[in-house]
């Protein structure tokens, strides 16, 4: 009895997380969604390294520089990129880029390496998902002007907890390509960038526990069931007990 009632206080003060969908978006239209980026490029001076916004809202900004923090790597020779900035619920792009420096490099090599990117807040660890899917990407290529190509679906994720705070965060899957422009006898200033679009699919999180009700039902059920699982043992034991005292009594007689 003890044990079945631990077992069962145990399942009622643990939270299970359940998930649904619905097509729905998170927020008014008209809030803008929370980007943070991080990530590294080896063979590119910090002081040709830009941000470029754009949208099909019309927006366009270049050399973003709001929430920007650059810092040197491998002696001078490369540049650690990070950056907090704010998107339009439309589709659109921003890409790291040299098109807001004062002149050009000689060699704009834009091999990197992703340590974050991530849409909305961040998400507690134990949430299923894809939040930071190109965390740890790494590419390399021989082509030192080759641009990079990030096209991502994006996911509004809510998440609900027991106490009915809710946090909002997007999930997103990516599919990459790397090419060399070519224009005349010439190569195009390369880029990284970040292509994304919305999905009208909304993932939601919420925690769930066992009513107080169905605890106290469940406790009652175990309680009622081992005295009537007791008394059914008690009752035949007696029963045989009788039945071999009887006997032996014959036996005797």
């Amino acid at each position: 009895m003890c044990l079945m009632f631990l077992s069962e206080f145990l399942r009622f003060m643990s939270v299970d997380v359940v998930s649904e969908l619905f097509v729905d978006s998170p927020g008014s239209i008209e809030e803008r969604i929370t980007v943070f980026i991080n990530i590294s490029l080896p063979k590119l001076k910090c002081e040709f390294v830009g941000l470029d916004i754009q949208d099909d809202s019309g927006r366009h900004e270049v050399g973003f520089i709001e929430n920007t923090n650059k810092r040197p790597i491998n002696k001078g020779e490369g540049c650690n990129f990070e950056s907090t900035f704010y998107v339009n619920k439309v589709p659109g792009n921003f890409h790291i880029s040299t098109h807001s420096a004062g002149s050009q490099p000689s060699n704009a090599d834009f091999g990197h390496h992703i340590h974050s990117l991530r849409f909305g807040s961040l998400m507690p660890s134990h949430i299923p998902g894809n939040f930071d899917t190109l965390n740890g990407r790494t590419k390399v290529d021989q082509n030192e002007w080759a641009s990079h190509d990030y096209i991502m679906k994006v996911v509004p994720s809510v998440y609900e907890n027991y106490h009915g705070r809710v946090s909002l965060a997007y999930q997103y899957t990516y599919a990459h390509k790397s090419y060399a422009s070519i224009v005349g006898n010439r190569f195009m200033t390369p880029a990284i960038w970040f292509k994304y679009d919305l999905t009208p699919i909304t993932i939601k999180y919420h925690e769930k526990s066992l009513p107080f009700y169905a605890f106290l039902t469940t406790v009652c059920a175990i309680v009622g069931g081992t005295f009537t699982v007791a008394g059914i043992i008690d009752s035949f034991i007696f029963t045989a007990s009788e039945i071999f005292r009887k006997f032996e009594l014959g036996k005797l007689n």
